[in-house]
């Protein structure tokens, strides 16, 4: 969906062109974009003002006035919803431009005052500190910032819309140069600016969504391998990871209760609007499935997880109208996945097959909640990994073929 944009900002900068050429031609589509633009108080948002920005556009160019041309392609970019006003405002707004050096410069200046208080903090609680020390200790900081937020009570950062649009920018940029290549020579470098020209931005957010479940699969399997790895630890690894689950979850949400006595480890939405829950255990348990009398079976940690999924199940039946009317999720007969245990911690000389057996055989008479190991999560999730690269693969050869 388009969403189209004007302004007084804009109409000012366009009536400020009319100084900027002396071609009739040229000046008659600008006319016709002021014209536009004073029709009513919108300033003539619409698909009409940016078709008659890219024609003052296209007439600046049959002159030879590339420069101009670029200007209002740049407004035609911002009232079709495509740039921020601000981006704008950085190339033909003095004002906006030195407003914008002002915030970087106070920007860098807080974020130097906060590294002095933080390293007079670490001086003063251990004054052997190393440059290494510190080093480690803004290292920390940086792999915390997911978790910070802007306080809305007395004492909050408070910020306007406009510092916000320009944060999300460096976020997105952000986000984007770390996902690229390191660029060792110039020639490197000239070859990427060639691609990210002519790379289809619907593509380049699949990489880069391939590219972060990726990572986010190798920090739960290194999880899983650490024995001493905590609940917390792994559920850490899982938050906002419905795709790790497969296709049929559409979304992770946000709420974890919906009763007093009830607080879910992952709730995820079916694409029919009921839920799913999603119990973590440790990976590191011994007698996930033990050996009695020749035959094997769950051990009682697995029981236990079942037993505590079968009262989350039965709670969420109870209380379904409420929670419907209030929340718009529906709970009534929902299901359950216990995530446990790993057959590299299982003792007892059980294989993985004999655990895959042993489960397999456990789910077959279970209705509503199932038992899976995270090996069986991790290899499934893989396995998703694998053939959406292969897609990709073949998009982009499709996509440059075209």
């Amino acid at each position: 969906m388009v969403t189209f944009r004007s302004g007084f900002t804009l109409r000012r900068m366009v009536e400020a062109t009319q100084e900027l050429t002396g071609q009739p031609s040229v000046l008659e589509r600008i006319e016709a974009v002021l014209r536009i633009m004073g029709a009513d108080r919108t300033y003539g948002k619409g698909r009409p003002l940016v078709d008659a920005l890219e024609g003052v556009s296209r007439e600046a160019i049959l002159h030879g006035d590339f420069e101009l041309a670029q200007r209002f392609q740049r407004f035609a970019g911002y009232a079709g919803g495509e740039l921020f006003l601000e981006v704008v405002e950085t190339y033909y707004d003095d004002e906006a431009r030195q407003r914008s050096e002002e915030f970087m410069r106070r920007l860098a200046a807080l974020g130097a005052d906060r590294a002095v208080a933080a390293i007079d903090v670490l001086c003063r609680d251990n004054p052997g500190a190393t440059a290494a020390n510190a080093r480690d200790l803004f290292k920390g900081i940086a792999q915390s910032v997911d978790h910070l937020g802007l306080g809305s009570g007395d004492g909050g950062i408070r910020l306007s819309t406009r510092e916000v649009r320009r944060l999300q920018q460096y976020g997105h940029m952000e986000v984007l140069l770390r996902s690229l290549p390191n660029l060792a020579s110039t020639e490197a470098a000239r070859l990427m600016s060639d691609v990210l020209a002519d790379a289809d931005a619907g593509l380049l957010a699949q990489f880069l969504e391939l590219k972060a479940r990726r990572a986010a699969l190798v920090d739960l399997r290194a999880a899983v391998e650490d024995p001493v790895s905590s609940e917390s630890a792994l559920h850490a690894c899982l938050k906002n990871q419905a795709w790790i689950f497969g296709g049929a979850y559409v979304a992770e949400l946000a709420r974890r209760q919906y009763t007093p006595d009830t607080i879910l480890d992952i709730p995820l939405l079916r694409a029919d609007g009921s839920l799913h829950v999603v119990e973590l255990k440790r990976a590191c348990i011994s007698n996930l499935v033990v050996r009695l009398n020749g035959h094997l079976m769950l051990g009682a940690p697995a029981h236990r997880a079942v037993s505590q999924s079968q009262n989350y199940l039965r709670t969420l039946d109870e209380n379904r109208r409420t929670i419907l009317a209030t929340h718009g999720v529906d709970t009534r007969r929902a299901s359950a996945t216990v995530v446990i245990g790993h057959s590299r911690y299982v003792s007892g000389g059980i294989t993985s097959q004999e655990i895959s057996e042993t489960l397999r055989t456990y789910n077959t008479h279970a209705t509503r909640i199932e038992v899976i190991t995270y090996e069986t999560l991790l290899d499934s999730a893989a396995r998703m990994l694998a053939l959406s690269s292969t897609q990709q693969s073949s998009d982009a050869a499709e996509e440059s073929d075209a």
